[in-house]
């Protein structure tokens, strides 16, 4: 899934402020902008395993464009972070598929691109469809 973040510009004395539009609660922060996303994956990380562990549902992202609209994120910086569901559950259940070998080149070379394993490419390719 991939979560729209807002990102409120930084300075010499502050940190840059984040929030996660569709995640209430859920925010982050950062001394650099780098690291102000890179800390924003963990806190979502973290929000969507309460609300997993919880049998809670896990929200749909929004649109940026919607989210831009709205005044309170005026000025705000806006990226997206990529969360793999997979990653985040303690169930797995193992499964026997067969594929022609140039599919599973392709998708094993796109996992590897997107830095995920087989599974977890999968899974996240199939949750965004």
């Amino acid at each position: 899934m991939r979560y729209p973040i807002a990102i409120e510009p930084g300075d010499a004395k502050h940190a840059y402020g984040v929030i996660v539009p569709d995640l209430p609660g859920c925010f982050s922060a950062g001394d650099t902008l780098d690291e102000a996303i890179d800390n924003a994956r963990e806190a979502i990380e973290l929000w969507l395993e309460t609300v997993i562990d919880d049998g809670g549902a896990v929200p749909t992202p929004g649109q940026i464009d919607q989210h831009q609209a709205n005044p309170e994120f005026k000025d705000h910086i806006w990226a997206v972070v990529a969360i793999d569901l997979a990653s985040l559950s303690d169930k797995a259940e193992r499964v026997n598929i067969t594929l022609p070998a140039r599919v599973l080149r392709r998708i094993d070379a796109a996992a590897r691109s997107a830095g995920e394993s087989r599974s977890g490419y999968i899974a996240r390719r199939a949750l965004s469809a």
